[in-house]
């Protein structure tokens, strides 16, 4: 793909390290192409990845991730986005396990990782671990993702309800993630019905966005202290993307800001906003 210096979709991005005192080990980027130069359709790739180890090893590890997988993408002709992705994850969590392997200090750390890819007007994603995706349409919210996690499997399996799932003490309890000896299952379930079979969450695979609907990925140090509801409702009160971001972020540390907190949030341009020049708007988003 060839790298453009404006997305075609309106974009907002806050990484910050929360109220605890920990150091930020959450990492994004977001970056804009074009397919080729005989293919013009435009194309956005953001990622966010949630460090996992003590010290520096976690934001190493989250750093790894979002620019092996970034770069994977970005060197790809964009045909199969579902296989390109999944290359550029199990490439990305190699080489952390590779890095993790050779330092003392970093064993056992990883990264979970959450991809959006919109190519025109196509939504493609995929996942490992506990960091989401959500999509916005109207009054509507959808979590698109399902959480690699006990607490998760524990719930399908009908062991806890859902009221449990909140302040259970496995909450964090993570299944899968990158920088593991073993290559990770990606997740490409794009679930837009919450009754959807498996089978039919993988097949939304390049689901048509419409004009106005937004992409949200965020680390679970949002979500955990901040519900769909208020999620929805504050993107779309707030005057831009910007100021929903920075309104979400101050939400979560108001409620104890326990963990890192990062949002990144693409919007498709309404009808009314085609004609308009887009400002301010950077090609390439490194959270730190």
């Amino acid at each position: 793909m060839i790298r453009t210096s404006l997305p075609h979709v309106h974009v907002a991005a806050l990484s910050h390290a929360g109220m605890s005192g920990k150091n930020n080990e959450d990492r994004y980027a977001v970056s804009s192409f074009h397919i080729s130069a005989d293919d013009p359709r435009p194309a956005v790739f953001a990622v966010v990845a949630d460090g996992i180890g003590g010290h520096l090893a976690g934001e190493i590890a989250a750093e790894l991730a979002v620019n092996y997988i970034t770069a994977g993408v970005a060197e790809s002709n964009a045909r199969k986005p579902v296989k390109i992705m999944e290359s550029a994850i199990q490439n990305a969590s190699q080489s952390i396990s590779s890095h993790s392997a050779g330092n003392e200090g970093e064993n056992g750390m990883g990264a979970t990782c959450a991809c959006a890819w919109i190519i025109e007007d196509k939504l493609y994603t995929a996942y490992v671990g506990d960091s989401r995706i959500y999509l916005l349409r109207g009054k509507y919210i959808q979590r698109l993702t399902i959480d690699h996690t006990w607490v998760q499997e524990a719930f399908e399996k009908g062991i806890i309800t859902a009221d449990q799932m909140h302040d259970h003490p496995n909450q964090h309890v993570i299944r899968r993630y990158l920088g593991g000896l073993k290559l990770p299952e990606v997740d490409f379930r794009l679930r837009i019905d919450n009754s959807e079979t498996n089978e039919e969450s993988e097949n939304n695979q390049g689901f048509h966005l419409e004009p106005g609907d937004t992409v949200m990925i965020c680390s679970d140090g949002l979500t955990d202290l901040v519900w769909d509801d208020e999620i929805q409702k504050i993107i779309r009160t707030k005057k831009d993307l910007k100021l929903a971001a920075e309104a979400l972020v101050d939400l979560a540390n108001e409620r104890g800001g326990h963990d890192n907190i990062t949002v990144v949030i693409l919007s498709m341009p309404k009808v009314e906003d085609t004609g308009k020049k887009k400002h301010n708007l950077i090609d390439w988003l490194f959270g730190e």
